[in-house]
């Protein structure tokens, strides 16, 4: 390789690292300094991540109104994208699977293309308001129900877990 030929290689891959790593989110995961009401753990990741309610209050906020089977009218749902949050905590998670559980052992497993894909988010506010445990709180995984037709049926609503606890990537 003559030595112009090696740096323009130098600065094509200089430039696509740069670019890659400006198209990742970075948001500091300090410890929690609150009740940590999330951890994150799993396949590639060195120890776990915990999360409190205000590092999920500073990540970017999404909300949305949708109908679900759970309320008899549609709600506003707030709170960072799942991806957002696997983002702040699984640098280095290699998994292609995501088991959701419950404060009550509820546990499914949500494909990591759904957090990719669609706009899931981690609800921590109902209609502006914090979710107590009663009221399905405080952490609700919520799909856009009314943004696509195939989201409206038993797989998507299963997936739905409330009063979120702990996600491990498998």
């Amino acid at each position: 390789m003559t030595g112009l030929l090696r740096q323009a290689c130098s600065r094509r891959l200089l430039c696509a690292a740069a670019a890659w790593f400006a198209a990742v989110p970075s948001w500091a995961l300090d410890g929690p300094s609150g009740a940590v009401v999330l951890t994150i753990s799993g396949v590639g990741m060195k120890g776990e991540a915990q999360f409190d309610m205000a590092m999920l209050a500073a990540l970017p906020q999404h909300s949305f109104t949708t109908k679900t089977p759970w309320y008899p009218v549609a709600h506003k749902f707030t709170g960072p994208l799942l991806r957002d949050v696997l983002a702040a905590a699984a640098v280095g998670a290699q998994g292609k699977l995501i088991e959701a559980m419950a404060v009550n052992d509820y546990k499914v497993t949500i494909p990591r293309a759904d957090a990719q894909q669609r706009n899931v988010i981690l609800a921590r506010l109902l209609d502006d308001k914090p979710m107590a445990l009663r009221d399905k709180g405080p952490l609700f995984i919520i799909y856009p129900f009314d943004t696509a037709e195939e989201l409206r049926n038993s797989v998507f609503y299963s997936r739905s877990a409330w009063q979120l606890k702990s996600l491990l990537i498998k």
